[in-house]
């Protein structure tokens, strides 16, 4: 996963050091010596990921996190602190100021990487709500959703998988300082049945359970529709950075170490449902603002009008943080013989299972619209020509490989698609210009027999 990464520290051999270990995982790293550099830096280039020094001479990490946090270009930047205080207290006071994490130094490679990995990801899934809903916004529908530091951490739903009555205890009763109410289970099996039965803001997952896995249920709840995106967070053991390495990786959000502190306890299990209800207020106001003016009507997906809306801020977005983004044009081949065939209302059938089809296998923050007529755009963001390619031959195959089940006699019919690809991300790159050439790539696919996948000339020499 490419990202860009701004170390801040005012010692050089510090910045070195964390550049060198970060270059080497194929990150873009940025670096700042003091305060207000970093807050220049964070304004200017908008890095995916800050990690922040604590003792830095005039301002200190502290406030620059607090600075971050305060205004609303920049507070959903992921901000980690690098420092030496081992001290709980501290680490209290920088997820007060608005940290996501703190790394005690020397810093752990392990926990390093699954750290901004993590993190990289969420602030991926949030930059595009932000964006849609900025891109909704401008249809006048909606008023924006305010700073995540607005949003209300109080009473809550909260369940914890825990089989030590001690520890149970005292996480809940922490917990219910802030008026939540706390559902416990002490098997994976009871806490998965909880959490599909019962809408949460946060689950947290013990993995020092004596006779199972705890992870397993973190796997569990991301395989759920239902339970994608409530936040999970991690209690290990001191030490255990392997552990809290693969919870990142499954999905987990955070993670505290035990035996709990309960001020950290509170201050992460706050950030984590500010964040979830901050999203879905995102989601709420995206939702709300489409209606029929932005998605068609027959499918359900977005139209022609918001594709020309929001194609053209996201690939300014992406030529600014030098990322590709990428197009796929494709459309159903022979549907004029579909409609002709079996009539109009079983091309309709069609039109419905493609564009359920293409959203299903696709991240939740790709795109997919219907142009007119049997012609659709996905649009990829962060996904170079190479990436794009196995995306769409992807597509292609889930869409001819299986019949679709229709309403007319026959019972199921065979669907076939062609696909053009382009890739932006250049300086002078324009929105026009990325569907002229994934056009002209889908009917160059359409020459070539149909069924296929052709990438225009470009696609594979812009690479994130």
């Amino acid at each position: 996963m490419s990202a860009r990464v701004l170390v801040v520290d005012d010692v050089l051999p510090n910045v070195k050091l964390l550049a060198a270990k970060l270059t080497r995982e194929y990150f873009n790293v940025l670096t700042a010596f003091n305060g207000p550099d970093a807050l220049e830096m964070v304004r200017r280039e908008s890095p995916d990921i800050v990690l922040l020094d604590v003792m830095m001479p005039g301002m200190d990490g502290f406030e620059v996190c607090e600075k971050i946090r305060s205004d609303p270009a920049t507070m959903h930047i992921p901000v980690v602190m690098v420092t030496a205080l081992s001290d709980i207290a501290d680490r209290v006071r920088g997820l007060e100021a608005g940290a996501d994490d703190f790394l005690t130094k020397p810093v752990n490679d392990i926990a390093l990487f699954a750290r901004v990995r993590s993190l990289v990801r969420l602030k991926m899934m949030m930059d595009e709500w932000r964006l849609r809903e900025s891109t909704s916004g401008q249809f006048g529908v909606i008023e924006r959703s305010g700073t995540m530091l607005s949003v209300s951490f109080e009473r809550a739903s909260v369940l914890v998988l825990e089989d030590s009555a001690l520890d149970l205890e005292k996480v809940a009763e922490t917990l219910e300082r802030d008026h939540n109410t706390v559902f416990s289970a002490d098997t994976g099996a009871k806490a998965l049945e909880r959490a599909l039965g019962t809408p949460l803001d946060l689950v947290v997952v013990s993995l020092t359970l004596l006779n199972e896995d705890g992870l397993r249920l973190c796997s569990q709840l991301r395989s759920h529709e239902r339970t994608r995106q409530v936040p999970i967070l991690l209690m290990v053991d001191e030490g255990d950075l392997g552990q809290v390495a693969k919870g990142l990786e499954l999905g987990a959000n955070d993670y505290v170490i035990k035996p709990v502190d309960r001020n950290e306890l509170l201050a992460r299990a706050r950030t984590q449902i500010r964040r979830k209800r901050y999203q879905e207020r995102l989601r709420s106001n995206y939702e709300q603002s489409l209606s029929m003016a932005l998605t068609d009507s027959l499918t359900g997906v977005f139209n022609r009008r918001y594709v020309n809306a929001h194609l053209p801020r996201l690939l300014e977005r992406a030529i600014d943080s030098h990322k590709p983004v990428s197009v796929l044009m494709f459309d159903i081949d022979h549907f004029k013989v579909v409609n002709d065939t079996y009539g109009h209302a079983i091309g309709d059938e069609v039109l419905r299972e493609v564009s359920a089809r293409a959203s299903r296998n696709l991240r939740t923050f790709d795109l997919v619209a219907r142009l007119g007529g049997e012609e659709f755009i996905v649009i990829l963001p962060d996904t170079d020509g190479e990436a794009a390619l196995i995306v769409a031959e992807r597509l292609r195959s889930r869409i001819a490989d299986i019949p679709f089940a229709v309403s007319s006699d026959r019972g199921e019919i065979n669907v076939t698609v062609s696909i053009g690809i382009s890739v932006g991300g250049r300086l002078g790159d324009t929105a026009e210009g990325l569907v002229r050439r994934a056009d002209e790539a889908l009917y160059e696919a359409k020459r070539s027999g149909r069924n296929c996948v052709i990438a225009d000339a470009r696609a594979d020499q812009l690479e994130g």
